[in-house]
């Protein structure tokens, strides 16, 4: 067999061994944290985070079956952070607003299904938190408009919670 051909057929190997692993991760972890009482938000992000762990592997092993060598990975490593960090500078909310999900994951009273009202004079707005990922949260008002408000916002002004999903009006 040509080199091409092993190494066609290593890819497929990854590939397959890529996707049985993402879904078993996936049901375990979700089993596991629904037993844990997380809210399906946090269930969420944290799947979405071990998607992206499973697939820096599988990406690094993908580099290894077609004979990358290390400078040249290294390069390319470089490459990709120097546009990210350009990116990030110029658009510097990006940053603040994957850090602000990571806070509000963790210690930010407001929850899906809450029922919010912002307490700011610019903003009148009041709904049902729907969802929250890495750069907004969304909000569904009475009037079934769905609102994006940046993570770094969301963190940043005032909410008051006026029911929890169960007794909203």
């Amino acid at each position: 067999m040509g080199t091409y051909k092993i190494q066609i057929i290593e890819t497929l190997f990854v590939f397959g061994i890529y996707i049985l692993v993402y879904f078993i991760v996936k049901s375990v972890i979700n089993n596991a944290l629904k037993k844990t009482q997380f809210e399906r938000g946090r269930r969420k992000m944290t799947i979405r985070a071990i998607q992206l762990f499973t697939t820096i592997t599988a990406i690094t092993l993908l580099t290894g079956v077609w004979g990358f060598r290390q400078n040249e990975i290294a390069k390319f490593a470089t490459t990709i952070l120097t546009v990210l960090g350009i990116g990030f500078f110029a658009q510097w909310s990006l940053l603040s607003n994957i850090t602000s999900s990571i806070l509000i994951f963790f210690n930010h009273p407001v929850k899906l299904g809450d029922y919010v009202k912002v307490l700011h004079k610019d903003y009148q707005y009041e709904g049902e938190v729907t969802e929250m990922n890495y750069f907004f949260v969304h909000i569904k008002t009475i009037e079934n408009e769905i609102i994006t408000i940046p993570n770094s916002h969301f963190f940043a002004k005032s909410f008051s919670v006026l029911d929890n999903k169960k007794n909203k009006p």
